[in-house]
């Protein structure tokens, strides 16, 4: 889930407009939602509790115009990301973020360690701009992982890249390099490798998971994946297909369903959606959704 804090609604519009995006952005993903919406979502939908996650890494977004002062606005933005979690403590976990190739990455995760209000750490390499062939960029990204390791935290990334060829070249560098990283922390691959819908480049990175999980399961049992906006009506049923049997190759009990909310929209509409999608079976989804 996603609450911006008042300083990233104000980096949006900028952010939004960059030549850098692949798409406009969503109508609902800059509305100035507040905690009050997120609990209404989750009521309506009979749901207990929500991740919260931080977008403070806008404010360092290459994608975005450079601030003066983006290292406070990250630090804010994650306050109030875990303000909003102190206030809810049984129905939200807070995930703090940062951009991970900045100088002040690690400071920031050094700042929230042992606070017991934040569950873990969000990543997001599509909007950080982090290059997975760039052995500087993935060295800092293996630093962040170790640092929010020893925090004891969950770790949520958005592992899909800017790269227009991202796919299994860029998980092989992940799984041999940063993984190991996280250590026993658990880790979880939003969007099933991509970054919402299913596309080759998609298939082919949950591909190379699935080698992985077949080839050396002790060195992947940390890892889950969400199905956040993955099974869409823009989706072509070849695609479902495929991506039904990668997920079983991995194991349905490796996989949870997330919402990406207020992506999402209603929350109890959008998981009755996704259940009926018929590439999984009845019981399969019912392993997902639990």
């Amino acid at each position: 889930m996603h609450v911006h804090s008042p300083a990233i609604l104000g980096v949006l519009p900028a952010y939004c407009a960059s030549p850098m995006r692949k798409s406009p952005c969503d109508a609902r993903f800059t509305a100035p939602l507040t905690a009050g919406d997120a609990l209404k979502a989750l009521d309506a939908a009979g749901i207990g509790k929500g991740w919260l996650m931080s977008t403070a890494y806008l404010a360092q977004s290459p994608l975005a115009d450079p601030l003066p002062d983006a290292a406070r606005v990250v630090r804010a933005a994650n306050a109030f990301t875990v303000e909003l979690a102190r206030s809810h403590p049984d129905r939200f976990a807070a995930f703090v973020s940062v951009n991970p190739t900045t100088p002040d990455a690690l400071a920031e995760i050094a700042r929230w360690k042992g606070d017991p209000a934040v569950t873990g750490l969000k990543l997001h390499l599509t909007n950080s701009d982090v290059d997975l062939r760039d052995p500087v960029q993935v060295a800092k990204l293996v630093a962040v992982f170790r640092a929010a390791a020893g925090n004891g935290w969950t770790i949520m990334i958005h592992m899909r890249t800017r790269a227009s060829d991202y796919g299994a070249r860029d998980v092989r560098v992940f799984l041999d390099q940063v993984l190991p990283a996280a250590g026993r922390q658990p880790v979880v691959i939003a969007h099933a490798a991509g970054w919402g819908g299913i596309d080759a480049v998609t298939l082919d990175a949950l591909g190379a998971f699935a080698d992985a999980f077949e080839r050396d399961p002790a060195a992947v049992a940390n890892v889950r994946f969400d199905l956040a906006q993955v099974f869409t009506e823009k989706t072509v049923a070849g695609d479902r297909v495929e991506m039904a049997g990668l997920i079983r190759r991995i194991g349905v009990d490796r996989f949870v369903a997330g919402s990406d909310w207020p992506f999402a929209g209603d929350l109890k509409g959008y998981f009755a959606a996704t259940a009926a999608w018929p590439e999984l079976s009845p019981s399969e989804w019912a392993t997902i959704l639990r």
